[in-house]
């Protein structure tokens, strides 16, 4: 197990001025036994960055450390880590015990030692029943816990997971990344996960790291990240539904955007000094809480309330809301930087 760190790490595609650039100088110290999860949109560039660590991507400029070695040079086999991919890639005509030794055989790992790795691991991930099946023979979770399995044998550095659970359906997504936040409280390795949903990240990440285009908007525990975003792009990015972001609304000031979750407005009886009388243009059940589509001006407003409140308003009908005290952010309306 190992510390990882990103010094000004930069990736191009092509040369000269004809050159591309994807990943715009990253940094950041990752400590050993931590579970980091990279998030962002598609096309963000969060894969590449992890390809880097992995050693699959070239890295075009800057420094990545796993442990006290620079890796930049080094062949993927040689970083001593495990990667888990989101298209399972186990073997077809092997068993699943075969899948999971496979590396250690080729690694000449002697074959009791084999085995009481891959038995602990079956162990662990609850697959023992399923050691003597092919792939074909198993269910889209039970496959990709066999490809964890087939990482936690190789007793990694670290590990990488890209896009892990984006071929499972809700709900073996969410059974999943339980078994994946027991796994790291049993092994302790340190790990990169790369994710498009923020739930996952939320969830599974003791750091996450927001990337926009190519740049690290903010690196930070999920409560840092969801409560004092650093930027509208995480303020938007992060929470469902996101962040209101208004520009024009009362009390907002010239060169500023105003920012309030749904969940951090209340309804009051009547207009506050400090609120917003707002028209209800749709409301969406879900079952325990109701969303309110509203408007001020041309500006939306999204509430978000408890059923135990009463019914949800009528469309067309008028409210009077206000932020809950220290529940307003403020954001640079040109950078869209916090202030």
């Amino acid at each position: 197990m190992a510390a990882i760190q990103l010094k000004n790490v930069i990736k191009r595609y092509g040369t000269g001025k004809s050159a591309l650039q994807v990943i715009h100088g990253i940094n950041a110290d990752i400590r050993d036994h931590e579970f980091i999860v990279i998030v962002g949109p598609s096309g963000c560039g969060k894969s590449t960055l992890l390809r880097m660590v992995a050693g699959l991507e070239d890295i075009s400029g800057g420094e990545i450390r796993i442990g006290p070695r620079v890796v930049n040079e080094l062949e993927p086999a040689e970083r001593d880590i495990a990667m888990v991919f989101q298209n399972y890639a186990l073997y077809p005509h092997m068993s699943v015990f075969e899948n999971m030794a496979y590396g250690l055989k080729i690694a000449k790992v002697p074959k009791d030692e084999i085995r009481a790795r891959v038995d602990k691991a079956a162990r662990i991930l609850e697959i023992e029943p399923f050691l003597e099946r092919k792939p074909r023979e198993l269910s889209g979770g039970q496959r990709q816990r066999v490809a964890m399995g087939r990482a936690i044998v190789r007793q990694p550095q670290a590990f990488l997971f890209d896009e892990p659970l984006s071929n499972l359906d809700a709900k073996l997504r969410a059974q999943t990344r339980l078994e994946i936040q027991k796994l790291h409280r049993e092994l302790g390795i340190t790990s990169l996960f790369v994710t498009h949903d923020q739930v996952e990240a939320m969830t599974l990440a003791q750091r996450m790291m927001v990337m926009n285009a190519g740049v690290m908007e903010q690196f930070g525990t999920p409560a840092e990240v969801y409560h004092r975003p650093a930027s509208t792009f995480v303020a938007s990015f992060i929470g469902a539904p996101p962040m209101n972001l208004l520009a024009s609304a009362p009390h907002v000031k010239p060169g500023t955007l105003l920012g309030i979750r749904p969940e951090h407005l209340q309804l009051v009886p009547q207009p506050a000094p400090d609120g917003w009388t707002v028209r209800v243009e749709a409301v969406e059940m879900l079952g325990a809480e109701h969303l309110l589509y509203t408007h001020i001006g041309s500006e939306r407003l999204i509430v978000r309330v408890d059923e135990r409140q009463g019914p949800a308003p009528a469309p067309g009908s008028t409210l009077h809301v206000r932020a809950q005290d220290g529940c307003l952010h403020s954001f640079d309306k040109a950078t869209g930087k916090r202030l």
